[in-house]
């Protein structure tokens, strides 16, 4: 029996829940998945972006809980050093704090444009200049890292929080068929094809539910 728990939204809408769920994977951790129900309010609220505040995913390993994946990335970090989900050098690892704090609190545009859906393909999806704005920087902050630490990820040869920070945008732009340099299109390749996020989007086109809102527009 796992001796942690996550618990999550949705696979195929729930880009908070991915990352929280590949940093416990990342992290190699024992762990059962609780999913919410879609007509949870709570739940709703915060696939629709309405929530104030965001409670999932949440992890409780034993007696200690934490919610929101910056948190469990900084748990899972002080209990597992060894799976170096933050770079050894004291300077690549602030830069990995900074690029994933950057994902965490902005891109507010490319959020709302272009929603999580690994059901969904658009092919020629027209995006607007708040959203490219977007785009651009998170393919900058890519070719930055991939150009400095020499790839396949981000950080080099090992799989950080940072790569679990960005997957949900590499869902995004395949569904929304982003046009992307080589070396970001590889990247975005390259996380799309661990076993990991196989076995997400499996999982997600195996969800019933759906969520109305989150597909009226298109």
């Amino acid at each position: 029996m796992a001796t942690a728990r996550l618990t999550i939204n949705s696979r195929n809408y729930g880009a908070w829940s991915l990352r929280g769920w590949l940093l416990c994977t990342f992290a190699g951790i024992d762990f059962d998945v609780e999913l919410l129900r879609p007509d949870d309010p709570a739940s709703r609220a915060e696939l629709l972006l309405l929530a104030p505040s965001f409670r999932v995913p949440s992890l409780r390993d034993g007696d200690i809980e934490s919610w929101d994946s910056m948190a469990i990335s900084e748990y899972l970090n002080e209990t597992r050093p060894e799976a170096g989900l933050l770079p050894a050098d004291p300077t690549a690892r602030a830069h990995c704090r900074s690029i994933c704090g950057e994902m965490h609190s902005g891109f507010v545009n490319l959020r709302a444009a272009l929603p999580m859906n690994l059901k969904a393909h658009h092919d020629d999806f027209k995006v607007w200049s708040g959203a490219q704005t977007d785009i651009d920087r998170v393919c900058s902050i890519w070719r930055d890292c991939l150009s400095r630490y020499g790839g396949p990820y981000l950080f080099g040869a090992t799989l950080t929080t940072a790569d679990a920070m960005y997957a949900p945008v590499c869902t995004r732009f395949a569904t929304y068929d982003v046009e992307l340099d080589s070396q970001c299109r590889t990247y975005r390749d390259t996380i799309l094809g661990l076993p990991a996020m196989q076995a997400w989007r499996a999982a997600a086109l195996a969800e019933p539910e759906e969520l109305a809102e989150l597909d009226a527009e298109f």
